[in-house]
């Protein structure tokens, strides 16, 4: 197989795009997810970058079940990274309630699994899945701009429980 040019593994990389074809599918299906999720229902929706929590560092829309600003919603991600030719890709899926007196400061709590998809290893290519909580603050205005999360997310699987982990997510309501 003729090597790739480095340019383009900066683009995938800058991308956030993994080069494996399996990772390539993975992306594209939860692209096409939440773009199908943007052109749903009128309830609140956001867009935020985060960093730590269930994706490591991710891309994620978030979106409540009804028209309300809070209540029950749900959130879908994708993350990872790509060091020396092997990847990880991170698909944070979860459920979360918001409570709020204010309708701008809202307590979070939720729950979900995370598949995650590593290629390019010499043990080959694998999957795994962990669980993961949430328990944190969001400031989400009720008329859409800058939204911010800070949380405290225990994750457990195979590896065992980690009760201190955490993340911080910035983004944009709509």
């Amino acid at each position: 197989m003729p090597p790739v040019p480095v340019t383009y593994n900066l683009k995938l990389i800058i991308l956030g795009i993994p080069k494996a074809p399996i990772m390539k599918k993975i992306y594209l299906a939860v692209i096409t997810v939440i773009s199908s999720l943007l052109t749903h229902a009128q309830a609140a929706k956001s867009m935020y970058f985060e960093l730590g929590g269930p994706g490591l560092a991710s891309i994620n829309f978030d979106t409540r079940f009804s028209n309300r600003e809070d209540g029950l919603g749900g959130r879908i991600g994708i993350g990872g990274f790509s060091v020396d030719g092997g990847g990880a890709v991170f698909v944070p899926l979860g459920l979360n309630y918001l409570l709020s007196k204010d309708s701008r400061n809202y307590f979070e709590m939720g729950a979900g699994v995370t598949p995650v998809f590593i290629s390019g290893t010499d043990g080959g290519d694998f999957s795994s899945t962990f669980g993961h909580m949430v328990f944190g603050y969001r400031l989400q205005p009720r008329n859409g701009g800058f939204m911010f999360r800070a949380f405290i997310c225990p994750v457990f699987g195979q590896f065992g429980f980690v009760p201190y982990y955490a993340g911080l997510s910035f983004g944009y309501k709509f």
